[in-house]
């Protein structure tokens, strides 16, 4: 018997697939050299590895709002080819500041927010770009596909930062900026999608639909309150990981490389198996034991320097990761069923604005807590503590979301009732007129 193959989601999509994928490894490589580079160049303390942390998610409340009604405006393919190209720019000015000794905490401040900014703009599009070229019942195999390509980097991306970073030190970062320029070839190459959309309202209507859209529906006001929730702690974890890594356990940038690409697999297995067990448990009940399970198993974290710290990291990342991607693959295709193609665009807008726009504070507020418990806790021990509140306080983020599985089940009953009414109704009128 042969082997059953991946269906086919078509040309476009492949092309889009591949190039995400290139993209993502590459995004991996400047996730971990810039907070390495900030802390064993530029002797950075935590507040300023938290305040570049924050640059990375500062275009979301500053350009979150308007993005979704300009891209809606634009066409949409182009707007991601040029907001490649800029994040192209931004990523190999920090080696070139380097190279001409320019190099600073605020330059680097600068260059990640404008790769945030642009990154704001691609992210619209991203997520209009999906149900463009795929049809609506293959959506979860697409975002899991895509999730499986993110899990992949992640697994990948880590290791070879790390090698690329002991190699070419910031010359590791043209890694990713080569990847931008792959995304861009390929959205050029993808057939003709993301037109501008014909919409009627003045910028500031199409601005504020967008938000009531996302609070007056009820299962996207759950989503939009469990996330809030969870990026007001989960941010705080991730920011300080490395800050308890490398100063607070001694870990070396290969040992933390390897443990963070171990832990990566976790996250593979996670998009692999997530659309199973959201067609079992359905995608709200999946996405929202996701969410709780994902922010209680970070405390894994705590059981290092008694444990062997590498396996600690590995593992712990491992399952939070697993369970961040049980969460992305349902979380999507919940909220995209819930709107019309016509707005999907100020939608996601809003909702990454609202949803997104309390990271930056989180990881400034992450960073600002180690620092000011540095001090009476020492730096391990600050860290550790910073982190088991993150985590704990994103675990509420459950209670909204519990709610989420039942809203979709009756309006799945109440879609059956509707068609077997106007299939009774057709019925009848044939026989009438037969």
């Amino acid at each position: 018997m042969k082997p059953r193959l991946p269906v086919s989601l078509g040309r476009g999509f492949n092309l889009f697939w591949t190039g995400q994928t290139i993209s993502t490894v590459g995004d991996r490589v400047t996730v971990f050299v810039v907070p390495t580079l900030m802390i064993f160049v530029l002797h950075a303390s935590a507040l300023q590895v938290g305040i570049v942390a924050m640059a990375q998610y500062l275009g979301i409340p500053l350009l979150g709002p308007i993005a979704g009604v300009l891209v809606d405006r634009w066409d949409k393919r182009w707007t991601m080819l040029a907001c490649d190209l800029v994040r192209l720019v931004a990523v190999g000015i920090i080696p070139l500041a380097y190279w001409l000794g320019w190099l600073s905490t605020p330059l680097i401040f600068g260059c990640v927010a404008a790769i945030s900014g642009a990154t704001i703009f691609f992210t619209v599009g991203y997520l209009i770009a999906v149900p463009a070229v795929v049809p609506k019942d293959d959506l979860v195999r697409a975002y899991s596909r895509l999730e499986g390509s993110r899990s992949v980097s992640e697994v990948s991306g880590p290791s070879i930062a790390a090698a690329l970073y002991s190699a070419l030190g910031v010359a590791a970062l043209l890694v990713d900026a080569a990847s931008y320029l792959v995304s861009a070839l390929c959205l050029r190459s993808m057939p003709s999608w993301g037109d501008r959309t014909p919409v009627s309202g003045s910028v500031w209507e199409r601005l504020t639909l967008g938000f009531r859209l996302n609070w007056s529906d009820p299962v996207l006001r759950r989503v939009v309150v469990a996330a809030i929730t969870l990026n007001c702690g989960g941010p705080v974890f991730v920011t300080v990981l490395p800050v308890l890594a490398y100063r607070g356990l001694g870990v070396s940038v290969a040992v933390f490389g390897a443990a963070m690409s171990v832990a990566a697999v976790g996250a593979l297995l996670g998009a692999v198996v997530a659309p199973k067990i959201s067609e079992r448990f359905g995608t709200g009940r999946t996405m929202a034991y996701g969410l709780l399970l994902h922010c209680l198993v970070g405390l894994g974290v705590l059981a290092a320097p008694a444990l062997p710290t590498g396996p600690v990291i590995a593992v712990t990342m491992g399952c939070y990761g697993f369970f961040m991607s049980c969460i992305n693959v349902c979380s999507a295709p919940a909220r995209q069923s819930r709107m019309s193609a016509q707005n999907q665009g100020v939608m996601h807008a809003a909702y990454r604005t609202v949803t997104w726009g309390v990271i930056p504070l989180a990881a400034l507020v992450g960073g600002w807590a180690v620092s000011l418990l540095t001090g009476s806790l020492g730096i391990l021990d600050a860290a550790r503590v910073v982190m088991a509140g993150g985590t704990l306080l994103a675990a509420f983020s459950f209670l909204p979301a519990i709610r989420i599985q039942p809203l979709l089940d009756t309006a799945e009953r109440e879609k059956a009732r509707a068609a077997a009414e106007d299939g009774a109704a057709d019925a009848a009128l044939a026989e009438r007129t037969s």
